[in-house]
């Protein structure tokens, strides 16, 4: 039966099994235990506080041989580094200039959709903001939302592979066709500040700024339409031969008037303009349309407007479109 240590102030610090913990415990255990006579006693703990001192110098003397050891590696590493600057002559606006090119590609990888490189929608939602809130010319815009055809049908029955190829490929697509510095631009120069974007799944969304015209931007959409129905999609996956893939698209053209009109509320302009391109879009898909669904606005009050000319000539300019051309949707 394991006995309790008692102390001379008659206070218990546990069982004998335990041991003493400290030297201050080994003193109380020795005189409890040995009974030695007072000079061996003395001499008993004379020796051990010789071998606990030699320990404790040990000990010290190991931490100050590993801090020096860390020290002459950490200078041995700098003088190596020193000299691989030196033997590649690497400045240090070369240096900071890398870091800003890591810091460049990280931001732009954040604010991009992994699988088509498109932007994500947050980060294209700012930029449209930011366009609304700081154009001063007084042209035209086009706010688009793209959504493809049965594409639940593609994925759940020729598989998720196949479905994220065909994501892949309307994404490249988009980015192709829906430019602005072509002929149905002007004044573009080289600036290119088109803007695509992946919300997820299989809806995009695209900007495209500084337009001569609602026409323009009605016809860059239908240019893309028409160019993901003539796609070779038997190249992505020989089954699709019997159904092509198709897209579903709304777009709303605005009139961009003074920037001071647009300024204060170009966040809520911003997502009715996205709200009203995903209406005309699901308007198209539920019709079946083979045409675009288009509407134009302008910016009355801080509210977005309808302009029912600007439609008329829209409706009218895809009509002469198809009698010229009737084999184009």
């Amino acid at each position: 039966m394991p006995i309790a240590r008692v102390h001379s102030n008659g206070s218990e610090t546990g069982n004998v099994d335990d041991g003493p913990r400290s030297t201050a415990e080994l003193r109380d255990w020795i005189q409890e235990n040995l009974a030695l006579p007072p000079d061996r006693e003395a001499r008993l703990l004379q020796a051990i506080d010789q071998v606990v001192g030699l320990q404790r110098q040990l000990v010290e003397e190991s931490k100050h041989e590993a801090i020096r050891a860390l020290s002459e590696g950490f200078a041995n590493k700098m003088d190596r580094l020193q000299r691989q600057l030196s033997e590649k002559d690497v400045t240090v606006s070369n240096i900071a200039r890398y870091f800003e090119d890591v810091v460049a590609e990280l931001t732009e990888k954040s604010h991009r959709d992994p699988k088509t490189k498109l932007l994500n929608f947050d980060w294209f939602m700012e930029r449209v903001e930011s366009y609304l809130a700081v154009e001063q010319r007084v042209r035209w815009c086009g706010v688009g939302v793209v959504d493809i055809t049965s594409f639940k049908w593609y994925n759940d029955t020729l598989g998720h592979a196949l479905g994220d190829k065909i994501i892949e490929a309307v994404a490249r697509i988009l980015a192709d066709q829906i430019r602005s510095e072509d002929f149905l631009a002007m004044d573009r120069g080289n600036e290119a500040r088109d803007l695509h974007a992946r919300f997820g799944g299989d809806e995009f969304a695209f900007l495209i700024p500084d337009l001569p015209g609602c026409a323009a931007a009605h016809e860059i959409a239908n240019r893309f339409k028409r160019s993901v129905a003539a796609h070779d999609w038997t190249r992505d996956d020989p089954r699709l031969a019997d159904r092509p893939v198709g897209v579903d698209v709304g777009i709303v053209c605005l009139r961009l008037g003074p920037v001071g009109e647009r300024r204060g509320v170009a966040r809520k302009l911003a997502a009715e303009l996205i709200q009203r391109a995903d209406k005309l879009m699901y308007d198209a898909k539920s019709q079946q349309s083979p045409h675009v669904h288009a509407a134009a606005v302008r910016v009355l009050h801080g509210e977005l407007t309808d302009i029912p000319n600007a439609q008329t000539a829209m409706r009218e300019c895809a009509a002469r479109r198809r009698v010229t051309d009737p084999d184009k949707p």
